[in-house]
Order: C-alpha cells, then structure tokens, then sequence
C-alpha cells in the first residue's frame, strides 16, 4: 500500500513538473531574447531560461522515481 501511494505521489508531481516545463518553457522557445528573458504582454509574466533546466530536470528526476515504483509494484505483484 505504501509503495501504491508513493507511485501516485511521484506520478502527480512527475505530471505536475512535466507540465510547468511546457508551461515556462516549452512554448516560449522562439521568445527568449540574448539575456534570457521572455515578456509575456497578455499576462505580464516573465519567463527566465533557466527555468527550462529546473523544471526540465525535476521532471526527469519524478520519472525515473515513476517508473521504479512501478518496476517494484509489477515486481511485488507477480513475486
């Protein structure tokens, strides 16, 4: 049961990291001036490039931590 929570817990924040990479950078590949920075006029947002590699990373980070929780339950399951 513990490890069925853990998987959930991992997967939501894998999706949740996985998505604020699209959201602060993904789509504002072709915005990004020579300083990093991205002005969003219809929100009043700016988007840093270094985000990309924060959020980026994090979500790889929740996937591999995803995707052994799942290889230990199948494990668990047929053992």
């Amino acid at each position: 049961m513990k490890r069925l929570a853990l998987f959930a817990l991992s997967f939501c924040a894998t999706g949740l990291c996985g998505f604020a990479y699209y959201d602060r950078y993904f789509k504002w590949q072709d915005c990004f001036n020579e300083l990093g920075r991205c002005f969003d006029p219809g929100s009043g947002t700016v988007m840093l490039e270094q985000s990309g590699l924060s959020w980026g990373s994090l979500a790889v980070f929740g996937a591999v931590i995803t995707l052994y929780q799942l290889w230990a339950l199948i494990r668990m399951h047929n053992s």
